[in-house]
């Protein structure tokens, strides 16, 4: 099966562990709205019992597993298995987060099975120096955010985005870059893409505001009047 074609620029909504069952497909409806309405690319994790539903229920929507083994058929107790997701609807998963980092033949033995499978591979890097070397992977997407500012709120600063953006473009000039640590407001979506980035997203960011619907339309708003200002 052929990998989706991704759009640029594009976002991906992260709820992690934050949110799961109906919650988290009460935000996907929403994101699957907005994707519609903004005709933008986006992408949405899951918990992995919900990704059969966030499919059923949504039509706009990248579905995205937040983590994908790379084992066959057969023996592998406890591990996920990628004809699983494929199966569910997943069309690109997570891989070594910093919260589920992988060993460097553990990710390369899942990022070739992804390729086998056609799905779209979501790679996470912390430094420049790590960004640059997985790159050699050639990932579909890396996701560059310094570890330290996972969950704070504080978006990485603009010397990292370039340099990280650099680093990725110089060894895979195919590879898509993602900045996202710290996105939480629409001016920060449009900081991250301006920096030279293809796209961006949020966890924290979105799921832990008052109203995280609205927080997102906020920053799809943002991407959709970059996407704009650029054609």
């Amino acid at each position: 099966m052929e990998k989706r074609a991704i759009r640029t620029p594009f976002f991906v909504v992260n709820p992690k562990a934050y949110l799961y069952g109906e919650k988290a497909l009460e935000l996907a409806r929403c994101a699957d709205r907005l994707a519609e309405q903004y005709d933008l690319d986006v992408f949405f994790t899951g918990q992995l019992v919900d990704l059969p539903a966030l499919k059923r229920e949504t039509k706009h929507l990248i579905i995205t597993a937040q983590h994908m083994d790379g084992l066959r058929p057969g023996a592998g107790m406890g591990h996920v298995l990628p004809e699983a997701l494929v199966e569910a609807g997943v069309q690109a998963t997570f891989l070594n987060h910093a919260e589920h980092a992988m060993p460097f033949a553990k990710l390369a033995q899942a990022m070739a099975r992804a390729d086998e499978l056609g799905i779209l591979t979501i790679v996470c890097a912390d430094t420049v120096e790590e960004a640059r070397a997985l790159a050699m992977l050639h990932p579909d997407i890396m996701v560059c955010e310094p570890t330290s500012l996972i969950g704070t709120g504080k978006v990485s600063g603009g010397d990292y985005m370039a340099a990280t953006n650099e680093a990725v473009k110089s060894v895979s000039p195919h590879t898509l870059v993602l900045q996202a640590a710290g996105i939480s407001t629409g001016e920060d979506v449009i900081r991250a893409i301006r920096s030279g980035a293809d796209g961006t997203g949020g966890t924290s960011g979105i799921v832990a505001k008052p109203d995280p619907c609205a927080a997102l339309e906020e920053m799809l708003t943002a991407l959709h009047q970059i996407k704009e200002e650029g054609k």
